[in-house]
């Protein structure tokens, strides 16, 4: 599968990258929501959530846990928005497995 977060980490693609290991990249949005709107990205090529596995239970909660490290450098663990979208019917644009930690503003409420 290509998509944008593919050529990104293949380096074919420039970035604001946050971090960046041998399974996770980060970097801050181009079409940022909020004032920090940074992309949590799993380099293994999963359409989303829905198509992990069991195996891949390393890899979501290395994920969280970075989110919570980014959210703690940039200031602001006391209120953020990590979330995932799962299929075009609810949003999802690009089909790779991403995270968009939100914050550095108050949030409404969502349902």
């Amino acid at each position: 599968m290509t998509t944008i977060f593919s050529r990104i980490i293949k380096g074919e693609l420039p970035c604001r990258k946050v971090f960046e290991n041998e399974r996770i990249i980060a970097f801050w949005d181009i079409a940022p929501q909020a004032p920090v709107h940074i992309l949590i990205v799993s380099k293994k090529e999963l359409k989303s959530l829905q198509e992990a596995k069991e195996k891949d239970q390393l890899l979501l909660g290395e994920m969280l846990l970075i989110a919570t490290e980014i959210a703690h450098d940039l200031d602001i663990q006391e209120g953020y928005r990590l979330l995932t979208n799962i299929g075009s019917d609810a949003g999802q644009v690009i089909h790779h497995l991403h995270f968009h930690l939100l914050g550095g503003r108050v949030l409404g409420h969502i349902a």
